[in-house]
């Protein structure tokens, strides 16, 4: 049994129903009448909280893997600095414009290197295993 209802609508709405409507090759009646069903399902309410969860664990994975990173990526240059720091000796002023302009090609090579690998999608993050804090805690510092 069907009865009619009449109602108003704002007219963006009407647009957007004719466009899928006419889109789906259906009658109108039939779009408001899924979309109604659909809003008053008991499940309606779950299914959009069970999304709003599905979405939310991806982002919180997504910022973990991005925090992890991090730790990693400035721990790196830590020891890197704190190694290049220890072992470098001083220069004496006439040596200094030949260690500079080796420095500048060691660079353009770390550069040119950096670039293929990222064109590759090697990435040096991907290398460290995922439980890099138990590694960490169980082999201590360098």
């Amino acid at each position: 049994m069907r009865d009619r209802l009449n109602l108003t609508l704002p007219v963006e709405l009407i647009g957007r129903i004719n466009e899928l409507a006419d889109r789906k090759k259906l009658p109108r009646s039939a779009i408001v009448e899924a979309a109604v069903s659909s809003f008053l399902s008991p499940d309606h309410a779950d299914a959009r909280e069970a999304a709003f969860a599905r979405r939310l664990d991806r982002l919180s994975r997504q910022i973990q893997r991005m925090e992890r990173d991090l730790g990693v990526t400035a721990e790196t240059l830590a020891l890197f600095v704190r190694f290049w720091l220890s072992i470098t000796p001083p220069l004496p002023p006439e040596a200094q414009a030949a260690a500079q302009a080796k420095g500048r090609e060691r660079f353009e090579g770390f550069v040119e290197t950096l670039g293929k690998r990222l064109q590759k999608g090697q990435s040096f993050l991907r290398e460290i295993p995922d439980d890099v804090d138990q590694h960490h805690s169980t082999e201590g510092d360098l």
